[in-house]
């Protein structure tokens, strides 16, 4: 921004002899130096006359900059705050627009390095004026900005109760948190949780607080592009000016999200399921984006439910993952189908809790044919002896087409029991900082949210696809205490550690947040 102007040589308004051939006439009537009368002015040479003419007069040499220490934002009148970094064109525009230059124009403006401590602005100017009719003159002066701290009107919001202006109330009617915590990472990875003043937890989900009704609504755009959601609004009137007919509105944004989960096992409706590619009404829910990804895992057909189409006629999971059950492959045999990173393969299973008791075993037909071998675990439902109050699933039963496929088993997924619980992993994920308020967890609950936690970690792990919308920080190494004991560790997962999903180390990013100046 700055220019190499030198400042005491400015545009002469000196008689120039020898380059015209002007002849001095007359002495200069303060130092008696002899100058043409002819161009000069009042009659002074350049020296006397730049000594008894300010043409700065009347812009102020001190002035005051507004900064908010909580948001590091400044304040341009009459109410905008701004974003600037120190020495930055946008505060040197900040500085200038607070002075009045009464006529004058700047040619030139530079920062002055101060202490940063020092809470002052120092800047340079170089101005110019028209002291006659066919003459200008520069200038340079210096002016000092004192830095005051005060507050921005959100920063103040933030730290006070019930001053908010729009709330989004964002609901899942499920009893476990395995969507709102993928939920949670998408939010922090596009930072739409940037303008709120305050999230507080509440039961079946959790409220988004805004200051101004146009940032609610962005957020609840954000919602629609990444989950299939059901909005409603309504607004409450707070005051009203009878004078001005001036009214002033709380709004709330109600967002429901849809009950069904990643690894789900949902009853479609046989009209529905007919609309979609006439898949089977008994599928499994194997991804949660902008619709619901469903999967036929006896056939490996897929298809898609948008938001729309299921608030037309929703329906609830038959089973979710907290009705898993363990069993053991005892054969496991691919027969030709694929698509994409799915298999199609028959399997023998047997129950985990049946193994030494009785020799009863299922046939399951999987979309895991690629990835399971004998002796594996997997997870999945059990649909055998099983009663479900689903008026869904009760019709396909009914159904001459399809009451005969149903199977015994579905398995969802591979699972590896050897794998150590709360285990030491090198990368974490972050988390929003919530009020709680009045709903403190209890112990079972807190228990229930580290279960959850940690399935969703697992998840993380061995679904690479899952992974892309979560953002991975490396695990910072912990310091060992000067009296700290080293102990020999052995790893409990054995031999089998090598075939446990792990995530690389190439995906994950470094957390600057917890860098200190100590840190290397």
């Amino acid at each position: 921004m700055s220019m190499d102007v030198d400042s005491d040589a400015p545009i002469s308004i000196a008689p120039s002899q020898g380059i015209n051939g002007a002849a001095a006439t007359i002495f200069c009537c303060d130092c008696g130096a002899p100058i043409d009368g002819t161009t000069a002015i009042d009659a002074k040479c350049y020296d006397c006359f730049k000594l008894t003419k300010d043409i700065s007069q009347g812009i102020q040499r001190e002035a005051t900059l507004h900064f908010c220490r909580d948001c590091d934002r400044w304040l341009q009148p009459p109410t905008s705050w701004v974003n600037a970094q120190p020495e930055s064109r946008e505060l040197l525009a900040l500085c200038l627009k607070k002075l009045s230059l009464n006529r004058t124009r700047i040619i030139d403006a530079s920062f002055i390095w101060t202490e940063p401590h020092s809470r002052r602005v120092r800047v340079k100017l170089v101005v110019q004026a028209a002291v006659a009719d066919d003459r200008v003159m520069q200038q340079a002066l210096e002016v000092v900005y004192v830095v005051a701290y005060q507050q921005c009107p959100e920063c103040a919001k933030s730290y006070t109760a019930n001053v908010w202006r729009a709330s989004v109330q964002v609901r899942q009617k499920v009893l476990h948190k395995r969507t709102f915590l993928y939920l949670e990472q998408l939010i922090l990875k596009h930072g739409a949780h940037r303008d709120t003043i305050n999230i507080k937890e509440a039961k079946d989900g959790i409220d988004f607080f805004f200051s101004a009704r146009n940032q609610a609504e962005k957020f609840v755009d954000f919602l629609n592009s990444v989950v299939p959601v059901r909005v409603k609004k309504s607004q409450e009137l707070i005051s009203q000016d009878a004078h001005t007919a001036k009214k002033s509105y709380k709004f709330t944004f109600s967002v429901e999200l849809i009950p069904i989960c990643k690894d789900d096992l949902v009853a479609l409706p046989i009209p529905l399921a007919k609309q979609i590619g006439n898949i089977s009404p008994l599928a499994i829910c194997y991804r949660i984006g902008t619709a619901i990804n469903v999967l036929d895992p006896n056939t490996l057909q897929t298809a898609d439910i948008s938001g729309p189409v299921y608030w037309r006629a929703p329906f609830v999971s038959l089973a979710d993952a907290q009705d898993l059950v363990e069993f053991i492959v005892m054969d496991c045999e691919p027969v030709g189908p694929t698509k994409g990173k799915w298999v199609l393969g028959e399997t023998q299973l047997a129950r985990a809790t049946d193994l030494g008791v009785n020799d009863k075993t299922y046939f399951a037909r999987t979309h895991l044919g690629g990835l399971l071998h004998a002796g594996d675990s997997v997870m999945g439902y059990m649909l055998t002896g099983t009663n479900f109050n689903n008026p869904n699933f009760e019709a396909i039963e009914e159904s001459h087409t399809y009451s005969s496929r149903i199977p015994d088993v579905v398995i969802v997924k591979k699972y590896y029991p050897n794998r150590r619980r709360n285990r030491k992993r090198q990368w974490k994920v972050k988390r929003m900082a919530k009020d709680e308020g009045e709903l403190l967890p209890k112990k079972a609950d807190q228990d229930r949210m580290d279960r959850e936690f940690e399935q969703f970690l697992q998840d993380i792990e061995e679904d690479e696809e899952f992974r892309q919308g979560v953002q991975l920080y490396k695990q910072p190494a912990r310091k060992k205490q000067a009296d700290e004991m080293s102990v020999a560790t052995t790893d409990d997962d054995g031999d089998d550690g090598a075939d446990l999903p792990q995530v690389d180390m190439n995906e994950l990013l470094e957390d600057f947040d917890e860098l200190t100046m100590e840190e290397q």
